[in-house]
C-alpha cells in the first residue's frame, strides 16, 4: 500500500508538471505572436461604464475587443468578437459579482456565516457557480474575506464576521464551491479573493478610508483569511483600495509580490478593484503614468475599468518606467487563468441555454435558498417562549420591511428581478391556518432622515430625491398599524435596514433602528399585545432598548429570494433556530470596535477600582457576544475532560464534554472551543476560537463532543513575525458562545 501511494503521488506530480508544460508551451507560442498593444489589452478589464478616456462602450467596446485591446468583459457579443474577430482569437474572461447566489439569491454572506456550517456554505457557492456558468460567467469577484470588527462599515454584510479562524474556513468553503474539482469544467467559475488586504479595518468604519495597523496585527488577525483562500487554490485576487504601511495596496510591492507570491506561493493573477490605480493619484503618489507603472511593478496584472495600463504603459515602456518583461509577466498570468478555465479550447462552454433553462431558479435551488434562510437566523431573545408562533393565532404584521421584496435580497445581489422573491409577510401567510387571520400595515417609512432618504433608492413613496415626509403622512401609517393590531393575538414587527444601507459605500455612524421605526415598535408594545421583533438588516445593530423592552427578537438578516418562507419556518417552529453570531453586537456605537478576542490591558476592569479600563456609562461587555444564539430548546453542558493535563512534545490533546438537550424540542447546538495563552512573549488574546462542532440532539438526548488540540492550535506570530508556540500553561473553554463556556487548563512543554 505504501509503495502504491508513493507511486500515485509521483504520477500525480508528473501529470501536473505535464499539464503545466503543455500550458506554458501554448502561452509561449501565443505571446510570441502578440504585439505590445495586444499584451496590454489582456491587462484591461472593461465593464461598460462608458465615461472613461481611452475606450468607449457599446459598439466602440466591441471594436476595441476586435483589436485585442480588452482582456476581460461581459456579454456573449464580447466573447464572440474576441474569439472570432480578433487577430489571435484570445477569448475575454467574463467576471461578475456573484457574491451570494446568481439568479437564486441566498442570504448575504454575513448571514451565511452565522450558520457555522461549512458544508452548506460550500453548497451555496456550488449552486452559484452552476447557475452563473450556464449564463456566460466564468469568474466571480468573491469571496470577500475581509475581517472587520466595526459594524459601521457597510461591507460587513459581504464577509464572515470578526474572527480569522472561522473566516479562514468559510473562505476555503467558498473557493471549493466556486471552483469545484476541475476549473476547466463548464459548471465552475474562478474565485477572486478580495479585498487584498485589510480593507475591513478602515478607520471609523468609513468605506475607502485609511487603514493603519502593526505588522503583528496584520499577520495574527487579518491576513489569515486571505492565505487560507489562496491555499484552497483560488485562481485570482483583487487589490484593496486602502493603504498598507502608508502605501496603497494596489501599488504595494511588499504586499503583492514579496508576501503574496514569494512567501505564500500564489500563482494566479491579481486584478485591481474598480479604478484603484487611478485612485492612487488621490493618495498623492503621482500622475496616471507614475501610479500605473508603480502598480505594474508591485504585481498588479489587470486594471479594472480605469484604463490606466492600456492608456499609459506603452509610453512608459519607451521612457524606461517599466519593461516589456514586466508587461509580459502580467500578460502571462492572465492568459494562464484563461487556459485553466478552458477558454482557449472551449470558449463558448459557459453559454448554454439548455443548461441555463434547467438550472436557473430551479426547484432544488429555491429549496436550498429556503433552507439557508432558516439556518442563517439567530434567535437573540425569546422571553416566556413566545416563539414559535401558533398557526392558529391571529397575527398583525407591521413594518416597512415586512413586504419589501427587493430588500430581501440584500447588497450585491446578482439580480434585481423581484418576481420570485418571497417577502416575510408572504411567508407568514403561507404558513398560517386558514381559520386564522394575518393583517398587515406598513406602519412607518424606513426613515424620516432626509439625508438617508436621499441615499435610499428603494423608498416606496413617490417623489423627487429631495421630497419631504409630513408628520401627517407618518401618523397615518402609524394609525393604520395600530388599527390592524387591535384584533391580533400577536404582533410581528419587521424592522431594520433596506438593502441600500449596507454593502459598498454604505457606512453608518448610527447603527440603531431609525427613530420612525422605533416609534412604530413602541406603539405596538403599548397595545399590550405580545410583540416579536424580526430584524432584516445587513450588519449588527445597537439594540439595547429593544432587548430591554421587546419579549422576542429574531435576527434574520437580508435572507434572499426565499427569505419569507425560510423565516416563517423559524417563526412557526418548522426549524428550530441554531444560528450563532459571527460579529459582536455592541450595546451602543461608542463601544466600537468591539470583538471577543481582544487583548488584556495593564489595568483590567475592576468595578471596585476607578483607574481601570472601563466606560462610565456602559459596561465593557457587548449586548450579544460572538458565538451567541438561542434555541427553542435548552442545552446543558457538563465539565471538560482532558486526555492529559501535562503534555510534552508533538502529541495530541483530546478535550471532551457531555451536552444534554434539556428542553422539549429537538434541536441543534454549535459547540465552540476556545483557547487562551495567558503568558507569552507578546500580549495574547483573552481567548481565540480554535474549533466548533454543530450537533443535533433530540429532546432529552445526551452526546459527548470531542475536540483534538494540536500544537498548531497554540501557534501565534511573535514580535519578529515568527509563527510558533511557546511552552507553558493554557486554558481551554468549551461552551455555547464566547462568554458562556466551561473552563479547564493544561500545560504543554516542547
Amino acid at each position: 500500500m505504501k509503495k502504491f501511494l508513493t507511486s500515485l503521488i509521483v504520477f500525480g506530480c508528473i501529470y501536473l508538471q505535464g499539464q503545466d508544460h503543455k500550458m506554458n508551451d501554448f502561452i509561449d507560442s501565443l505571446m510570441n505572436r502578440m504585439t505590445l498593444e495586444e499584451k496590454l489589452g489582456q491587462l484591461n478589464l472593461s465593464s461598460g461604464v462608458g465615461n472613461l478616456p481611452v475606450i468607449t462602450e457599446g459598439e466602440g467596446k466591441i471594436e476595441f475587443i476586435k483589436k485585442g485591446l480588452i482582456g476581460a468583459s461581459g456579454g456573449y457579443n464580447s466573447l464572440k468578437a474576441s474569439v472570432e474577430e480578433s487577430r489571435l482569437g484570445i477569448p475575454v474572461i467574463t467576471g461578475r459579482d456573484i457574491i451570494h447566489g446568481y439568479k437564486t439569491t441566498f442570504p448575504i454572506p454575513l448571514a451565511l456565516s452565522c450558520m457555522w456550517d461549512l458544508e452548506r456554505v460550500e453548497e451555496m457557492a456550488r449552486i452559484s457557480a452552476i447557475e452563473a456558468s450556464s449564463d456566460g460567467v466564468n469568474w466571480t469577484y468573491s469571496p470577500m474575506v475581509d475581517i472587520s470588527r466595526d459594524p459601521r462599515w457597510g461591507r460587513v454584510a459581504e464577509g464572515a464576521g470578526e474572527d480569522a479562524w472561522l473566516g479562514s474556513r468559510i473562505a476555503q468553503a467558498y473557493v471549493r464551491g466556486y471552483q469545484g474539482d476541475d476549473l476547466s469544467a463548464n459548471n465552475t467559475i474562478m474565485a477572486c479573493v478580495k479585498h487584498f488586504a485589510l480593507y475591513g479595518a478602515s478607520e471609523a468604519g468609513r468605506d475607502y478610508n485609511t487603514v493603519d495597523m502593526s505588522k503583528i496585527s496584520m499577520f495574527q488577525d487579518y491576513l489569515p483569511t486571505y492565505k487560507a483562500a489562496f491555499d484552497a487554490g483560488a485562481g485570482s485576487a483583487m487589490s484593496a483600495f486602502n493603504v498598507i504601511d502608508m502605501v496603497p495596496a494596489t501599488g504595494n510591492r511588499w504586499l503583492m509580490t514579496e508576501l503574496l507570491r514569494e512567501q505564500w506561493g500564489f500563482d494566479g493573477f491579481v486584478v485591481t478593484d474598480f479604478t484603484a490605480i487611478n485612485e492612487m493619484m488621490h493618495h498623492g503618489l503621482g500622475d496616471l503614468s507614475e501610479v500605473a507603472a508603480q502598480a505594474l511593478k508591485a504585481g498588479i496584472d489587470m486594471d479594472m475599468v480605469g484604463q490606466a495600463f492600456i492608456g499609459t504603459l506603452s509610453q512608459s515602456m519607451e521612457e524606461g518606467m517599466v519593461t516589456e518583461d514586466e508587461i509580459d509577466t502580467a500578460c502571462r498570468r492572465v492568459l494562464e487563468a484563461k487556459y485553466k478555465l478552458g477558454l482557449f479550447h472551449k470558449p463558448f462552454q459557459y453559454y448554454d441555454q439548455k443548461r441555463a433553462d434547467k438550472v436557473l431558479l430551479c426547484k432544488a435551488h429555491k429549496e436550498k435558498a429556503r433552507e439557508l434562510a432558516a439556518h442563517s437566523c439567530v434567535l437573540l431573545k425569546n422571553e416566556d417562549q413566545l416563539l414559535p408562533l401558533s398557526r392558529k393565532a391571529n397575527i398583525a404584521v407591521v413594518g416597512p420591511l415586512a413586504d419589501a421584496k427587493i430588500d430581501m435580497l440584500g447588497t450585491w445581489a446578482a439580480t434585481r428581478d423581484t418576481t420570485d422573491i418571497i417577502t416575510i409577510l408572504q411567508g407568514i401567510r403561507n404558513e398560517i391556518s386558514k381559520k386564522a387571520q394575518v393583517s398587515y400595515a406598513q406602519g412607518s417609512y424606513f426613515t424620516e432622515d432626509h439625508y438617508l432618504l436621499n441615499v435610499n433608492r428603494n423608498h416606496k413613496k413617490k417623489g423627487s430625491p429631495e421630497m419631504t415626509i409630513t408628520a401627517e403622512q407618518s401618523e397615518n401609517l402609524l394609525k393604520e398599524a395600530i388599527e390592524v393590531s387591535r384584533d391580533a393575538d400577536v404582533i410581528v414587527a419587521v424592522l431594520g435596514e433596506p438593502r441600500s444601507w449596507s454593502g459598498e459605500a454604505a457606512s453608518r455612524s448610527d447603527i440603531s433602528i431609525p427613530d420612525c421605526q422605533q416609534k412604530l415598535l413602541n406603539a405596538m408594545l403599548e397595545t399590550g399585545k405580545p410583540v416579536v421583533l424580526v430584524l432584516s438588516n445587513g450588519r449588527p445593530l445597537t439594540l439595547s432598548w429593544e432587548n430591554e423592552h421587546v419579549p422576542a427578537i429574531l435576527e434574520t438578516w437580508h435572507a434572499g429570494i426565499e427569505a419569507g418562507n425560510g423565516i416563517a419556518d423559524v417563526l412557526f417552529g418548522n426549524y428550530n433556530p441554531a444560528g450563532k453570531l459571527t460579529m459582536t453586537f455592541p450595546r451602543n456605537v461608542g463601544q466600537i470596535p468591539i470583538y471577543y478576542n481582544h487583548r488584556n490591558t495593564g489595568r483590567p476592569i475592576d468595578p471596585n477600582h476607578k483607574f481601570t479600563t472601563k466606560y462610565l456609562d456602559v459596561p465593557n461587555t457587548p449586548l450579544y457576544p460572538f458565538g451567541y444564539g438561542l434555541s427553542y430548546t435548552t442545552f446543558e453542558y457538563g465539565e471538560i475532560t482532558l486526555s492529559n493535563k501535562e503534555l510534552n512534545g508533538n502529541t495530541i490533546l483530546t478535550a471532551s464534554i457531555d451536552i444534554k438537550n434539556t428542553g422539549s424540542r429537538n434541536g441543534e447546538e454549535v459547540v465552540q472551543l476556545y483557547l487562551q495563552d495567558p503568558v507569552a512573549t507578546v500580549s495574547r488574546a483573552v481567548k481565540e476560537l480554535k474549533g466548533f462542532q454543530k450537533i443535533h440532539l433530540n429532546a432529552g438526548e445526551s452526546k459527548t463532543v470531542t475536540f483534538q488540540i494540536t500544537q498548531d492550535d497554540l501557534k501565534f506570530f511573535n514580535s519578529d513575525l515568527f509563527y510558533d508556540w511557546e511552552s507553558g500553561a493554557f486554558n481551554v473553554f468549551i461552551g455555547t458562545n464566547s462568554q458562556d463556556a466551561k473552563q479547564s487548563s493544561f500545560t504543554w512543554t516542547k
